[in-house]
């Protein structure tokens, strides 16, 4: 084989349609655009355009505030991926389970803010948790395993002078 050779598998691109090339092409004339108005022309960019009437996204007032400047971001965890983690000896249940051990047993990729601990799965084993956050479901689950969790007080900064 030749680079010359070289081919596509029959039927894998399929062949433009030439528009505008004839009555006998069947895509003659018109082109397939119908007869005048917006569409038919060119530079058609008519999302969220109503006519000329106020559009809908501006008649309606703006609600809301998201705060992503200063918005705390956690890496969530289940109780039941911690379960996994420890059945497979990736944690160990005897120490407690911190950001850190958390990353090194590559269970969490990025600490962000911190961990926040929710209630899905199971826990079987004894584990302390020291987090930035749990769900109320997550320490009752936690605490019924007699395990214990400690929730973290974010570092205050200081303020800029």
């Amino acid at each position: 084989m030749k680079l010359n050779e070289v081919r596509e598998n029959p039927g894998a691109a399929k062949t433009r349609k030439r528009v505008g090339r004839g009555i006998g092409s069947g895509k003659g004339k018109t082109a397939g655009r119908g007869v005048k108005g917006q569409h038919a022309r060119s530079g058609v960019a008519i999302n969220g355009f109503e006519g000329g009437q106020m559009p809908i996204y501006r008649r309606l007032p703006k609600r809301g505030f998201n705060n992503t400047k200063f918005a705390k971001v956690y890496s969530e965890i289940s109780l039941g991926r911690i379960q996994t983690a420890i059945d497979s000896g990736k944690l160990d249940a005897k120490k407690p389970v911190t950001v850190e051990a958390l990353v090194a047993a590559r269970i969490v990729r990025r600490a962000h803010d911190g961990v926040r601990l929710l209630s899905d799965g199971d826990l079987k084993a004894k584990v302390a948790f020291e987090v930035a956050g749990a769900s109320k479901k997550a320490i009752e689950k936690v605490e019924k395993a007699g395990g214990s969790v400690k929730v973290l007080a974010p570092a205050a900064e200081a303020p800029a002078a």
